[in-house]
């Protein structure tokens, strides 16, 4: 039998489970029973990664051990899997005592070869990647991921002898096309092998500097480097090297995001190959999920909860999303209106409306019950060849991940399938007593809904099941077999009783578009000013003016929870430049002790120059929700103190470290 494992990579247990966590959860369920579906004896595996400096970091800030702090995040991960319909065969921790002792098995093995060595190293080394970097690796002496400055340690360390695999990983990279996929990937891993020489990988940490680790079996003093030890756990949860899991169903096919690109299609393959195990079968990665455009970042409070989306629209909705929005490889943005777009055009609309079309005309017209079909017309026939070209479709691209592109196949023929409907205009056959042809028409609705369902199992299956039982034939995995469903015919039993309606999807409403926020505030506020309603004011004819008003008495009170809800910081600008569209709209660079800078686009141009804001500290509004200013992305606001005739930046009375918080 053909055999089929899945991966996600263990998640770090540094903070709780994100979009991007639930996307590659989901991806890795509908692969399974994708490949289940196709007669495949298949594996799914995720898990927890819980060593390192960051965990020990954070446990403390907790005022946690580090194993009761893992031990809460690792329940959270756990959780996520049966809350996205997704079921694991297998969930790892890197804390399993079986997980610590294959990782020693495979250290002492390796060190036994002569590939670990004992050596001293100096080097910039970066907690956020917990690794070190080498001058020509920095960006303007910067880590590239977290544009922080590392700090220089010089420590003696074991090594991992990388370098002796250089050319052979070269060599089997181009000789394997769908070892690395999308081939950008492949192509971005080719480029950094063969750039220059690769180096050797420091294996392990002093006990001096970190604790929380696994022991190297060779030198109690030290513990594993983290990748090294939490890449082991693909073979540890099979119960490598003897177990029975382990050979039937190595090697992998991982699914990883593109920021941990180089742990996996560098690090990892060198690993099995001087421990002497076989190569993975597929490392395939998926890009970022934005959303609104903008990387997810806690601190601007753009992080999507699954949970929340779940309740709101339920899993199946949610699952069909986030497969059918990510071309594979590619970033791709969330926001609440897409999905509620897809849901109502996708789901309500085209499938929805399909299924209750054709139970209800099947109710009206053959007393709910399947029909028994009769001679076939051309464009019958036309229309099965559609359905075997788009199911052909949709299983070559669910085989290599593309589940977008596999999506958008299967809706050719629900749409296809709709325009039947008002083509072949049963209701005039029912008119006209055309039985035997109304009995065919139905017949190949009816049975192509049921090839649509069995294809949906892998994307919605709890979706599929309910489609399954309306057309009165209950899903058993058992007797499917996708790989043969676009060449047969008539699975579909006539006199099965079906449902009178159906109302799986129903629309929903477009989320309210969130309350006018201080983006558009004219006076302390000053950050949008140029919006497309301010724009239409300006255009108005200036009304006559008016005695001066006495000044405005204090705003309608607010609890202290409400001001809670602020999250203040001070910042530094590091740049500006007037908005290429927009007279009085600013671009500001402003650091605020995050990775990157903070982009905020300014309504500030008529009352400073850029030279007068860069240097200066300021005052933001950092959990604004982010917006575009005539093009550009804005990512917060600047707060200016105004009366009648001044306008000032308003900041601190001294130096203020970037990103200190005002309380």
């Amino acid at each position: 039998m053909s055999r089929f494992f899945v991966t996600t990579p263990i998640f770090y247990v540094n903070a709780k489970p994100h979009l991007g966590h639930a996307f590659t959860t989901i991806l890795a369920d509908a692969m399974t029973r994708f490949h289940r579906l196709m007669g495949e004896e298949s594996f799914f595996l995720t898990g927890t990664d819980e060593h390192g400096d960051k965990i020990a970091k954070a446990s403390e800030e907790a005022g946690q051990s580090p194993k009761e702090y893992a031990d809460q995040i690792s329940s959270l991960f756990r959780a996520l899997g049966p809350m996205l319909g997704a079921k694991a065969d297998h969930f790892i921790r890197t804390t399993d005592p079986e997980h610590i002792k294959t990782v020693q098995k495979v250290l002492q093995k390796v060190y036994e070869t002569g590939d670990i060595y004992f050596g001293e190293y100096g080097g910039h080394y970066c907690f956020g990647c917990e690794r070190f970097y080498t001058e020509k690796e920095l960006v303007d002496g910067m880590c590239p991921d977290h544009k922080t400055r590392p700090e220089y340690i010089a420590e003696k360390n074991y090594f991992f002898r990388m370098s002796k695999y250089q050319a052979w990983l070269i060599e089997y990279i181009n000789q394997n096309p769908d070892f690395i996929r999308p081939a950008r990937y492949r192509n971005e891993v080719l480029s950094l092998l063969e750039s220059g020489a690769l180096e050797d990988l420091c294996i392990s940490r002093p006990k001096s500097r970190l604790t929380w680790g696994i022991e190297l079996p060779f030198d109690q003093d030290f513990v594993c480097y983290v990748w090294f030890d939490a890449l082991l756990n693909y073979v540890s949860a099979l119960n490598y090297p003897r177990g029975e899991k382990f050979k039937k169903f190595w090697p992998a096919n991982h699914i990883v995001a593109k920021d941990i690109l180089k742990p996996h299609a560098i690090f990892w393959p060198t690993m099995l190959k001087a421990a002497g195990i076989a190569p993975y079968q597929s490392l395939n990665v998926h890009g970022y999920w934005l959303v609104r455009d903008t990387k997810m970042s806690k601190s601007l409070g753009n992080v999507v909860e699954p949970k929340q989306m779940v309740d709101a629209y339920g899993t199946s909705a949610f699952r069909y999303f986030l497969l059918r929005e990510m071309a594979f490889g590619s970033d791709a943005s969330f926001t609440e209106e897409a999905l509620v777009g897809r849901l109502n055009a996708d789901l309500a609309n085209d499938l929805g409306n399909l299924f209750n079309r054709v139970l209800s005309m099947t109710h009206k017209y053959f007393e709910g019950k399947v029909p028994s079909p009769a001679a076939e017309t051309e464009g019958d026939a036309e229309l099965k060849r559609l359905g075997r070209d788009a199911m052909r479709n949709f299983q070559g691209h669910f085989a290599e991940f593309r589940t977008a592109r596999g999506l958008e196949s299967l809706w050719e023929l629900v749409r296809a399938l709709n325009k039947y409907i008002d083509t072949a205009a049963p209701w005039t056959l029912f008119k006209n007593k055309d039985k035997a042809r109304l009995g065919t028409v139905m017949y190949m609705l009816l049975e192509h809904m049921r090839k649509i369902a069995v294809h949906l199992w892998p994307v919605m299956p709890e979706a599929s099941v309910k489609m399954h039982e309306q057309l009165g034939c209950a899903f058993d995995l058992d007797k499917v077999n996708l790989a043969k469903e676009p060449e047969v015919w008539g699975l579909l039993d006539s006199g099965l009783a079906v449902a009178p309606t159906s109302n799986l999807f129903p629309r929903v409403d477009v989320p309210e578009p969130a309350p006018p926020s201080v983006h558009d505030a004219p006076a302390a506020a000053v950050n949008s000013t140029e919006g497309p309603k301010a724009k239409a004011a300006e255009s108005k004819k200036k009304a006559p003016d008016k005695p001066a008003e006495a000044p405005a008495g204090p705003a309608e009170s607010i609890e202290f929870a409400d001001f809670q809800k602020l999250d203040l910081r001070v910042g530094t600008v590091l740049s500006a430049a007037k908005h290429p569209d927009a007279d009085k709209l600013l671009v500001v660079q402003v650091a605020l002790g995050e990775l990157e800078p903070r982009q905020i686009v300014a309504g500030l141009a008529d009352r400073f120059s850029p030279d007068d804001l860069v240097g200066k500290q300021v005052v933001v509004v950092a959990n604004l929700a982010p917006r575009k200013l005539r093009g550009i992305q804005s990512q917060g606001m600047i707060l200016v103190a105004k009366d009648a005739e001044v306008t000032r930046l308003l900041t601190a009375a001294g130096s203020v470290d970037d990103g200190g918080k005002v309380a």
